[in-house]
């Protein structure tokens, strides 16, 4: 296949966002050029606001999906103790893992869904953006949210009696399939809502529009996975008192609807495509031309992919350090992991506030040193509850310093008729990011122990913090 002929694309110069080929669409409103920041003057543009709350809505449901399959597995496949499914328990047996509770049992096949849900954003994100480029993001959007509706309303069937397979019931593998399916049409929502940002949004508000998105993904993980399992259960027992089952498949049809017509409210002017009649694998090729051309785009791609492979490495620490605390012990991680994200949305809401004007090259090299300083004190101050939820906490701050700069100037930098392609490209780069720490990293912390596995990762990213030259006038 020959290589698509790429126009070299103009570097901005650093501090400033170079123009846009098209402005933002109707719903910028008279102020699309004022100066004016933070998330009031964000949440003041309508068509921008309906797509924050398309954007609430679908990611809650993605968390919800999750505790959904989580507490199905334990309702449905995992009533008994491992002991009496001889077929789990032998070929447990033969992948060598430990199968004697209940939690084990039920933890091995969520990690089916788990796979399910990951395997699509680590293949697909980047064929996806191209199509997100293709087709009106606005349709995509909305067709991504309806159809994952339509297919979560099928939840119910696994339930029904019918052949097993590996000692469960077809239901199971049944809902290991949706999730795949599930998982495919988020890869197209995905890069068209990140594309559509700019499009709803003037250049001056851009920052404090990324800190909402980001203090909202942040949001939306703590409260998916903090409130899921209550809300399905109150809406179980609450539907059961009138007469009406199935009350836990309600919550996903109706947040994956809400996010639809949210969305299809929002009038969206986007520039007429041209059909060039090139291959989806020009198209991503073009997409990395643009890496290879824009060294801003390419920092800050780098930069997220860094970020997101250490929250990921965090993910499996966590449980060393909170097994060192008493009181807390390796079952509890996720309360450290918790505080890093409410530092995480706490620094996204500073930086809406706080942050135009500010250089984003500084801002991300502020954002890694403190995360270095972070990684090293966790491991000296091991044991400590306070200070050890005060270092995730400022942990979660850096992060917030380092992606809403980075997403920021691949938003601006990033010519709209690639962006789909880019931010396709950039979610399969931050999906491999997050998927090879969490095998990797507890098979090092094994070999090697916590401290340098801290130490090492702290060294990698204040050498990204240097490579940033915050000493140099920008």
């Amino acid at each position: 296949m020959s290589r698509p002929t790429a126009t070299p694309l103009p570097e901005p110069s650093e501090g400033t966002s170079p123009a846009t080929e098209t402005g933002p669409a109707s719903g910028s409103g008279p102020e699309a050029g004022s100066g004016t920041a933070g998330l009031q003057a964000v949440l003041a543009l309508p068509e921008f606001r309906k797509l924050w709350l398309g954007q609430v809505f679908s990611q809650l449901a993605d968390k919800f999906y999750i505790v959904l399959m989580v507490f199905l597995i334990a309702q449905y496949w995992v009533t008994d103790t491992p002991q009496n499914n001889m077929v789990l328990a032998e070929a447990a047996a033969t992948l060598r893992l430990d199968l004697d509770t209940r939690a084990q049992m039920i933890t091995l096949l969520a990690t089916g869904i788990y796979v399910a849900n990951t395997v699509p954003a680590m293949l697909l994100g980047t064929v996806a953006g191209v199509w997100a480029d293709r087709w009106p993001k606005r349709q995509v959007m909305v067709a991504s949210n309806g159809l994952r509706a339509g297919l979560t309303l099928l939840a119910p069937l696994a339930l029904l009696p019918g052949p097993q397979w590996l000692g469960l019931s077809w239901g199971y593998w049944g809902l290991v399939i949706m999730t795949f399916l599930e998982s495919v049409l988020t890869q197209f929502f995905a890069p068209a809502e990140q594309a559509a940002i700019p499009l709803l949004v003037p250049r001056p508000r851009m920052l404090a529009a990324m800190s909402l998105y980001q203090a909202t993904s942040m949001g939306a993980t703590i409260v998916g996975f903090a409130i899921g399992d209550p809300v399905l259960r109150l809406l179980r027992s609450s539907l059961k008192a009138i007469g009406i089952g199935g009350g836990e498949f309600v919550l996903l049809p109706l947040c994956y609807g809400l996010a639809a017509l949210c969305i299809s409210t929002i009038r969206m002017e986007e520039p007429e495509r041209v059909e060039r009649g090139t291959s989806v694998w020009s198209e991503i090729a073009e997409g990395i031309e643009v890496l290879r051309e824009r060294a801003s785009v390419r920092r800050a791609l780098l930069q997220l992919v860094l970020l997101y492979s250490i929250l990921a490495a965090l993910y499996v620490l966590s449980i060393s350090l909170a097994s060192a605390i008493e009181g807390l012990g390796p079952t509890r991680f996720g309360t450290l992991l918790a505080m890093s994200g409410v530092g995480m949305a706490c620094g996204a809401l500073g930086v809406a506030q706080l942050g135009q004007g500010l250089n984003r090259r500084r801002m991300a090299s502020t954002g890694l040193t403190l995360i270095a300083f972070s990684l090293v004190l966790l491991g000296q101050g091991r044991g400590s509850l306070l200070l050890t939820l005060g270092l995730c906490g400022l942990l979660g701050i850096g992060a917030a310093l380092v992606a809403i700069p980075s997403q920021t100037t691949i938003q601006d930098d990033t010519p709209e008729a690639m962006r789909g392609k880019v931010f396709g490209l950039q979610n399969n780069l931050i999906n491999v990011a997050l998927s090879l720490p969490l095998v990797l990293a507890g098979a090092v912390v094994s070999r090697y122990g916590l401290m340098p596995v801290l130490w090492g990762l702290a060294a990698i990213t204040l050498v990204a913090a240097l490579i940033e030259k915050p000493w140099q006038r920008c």
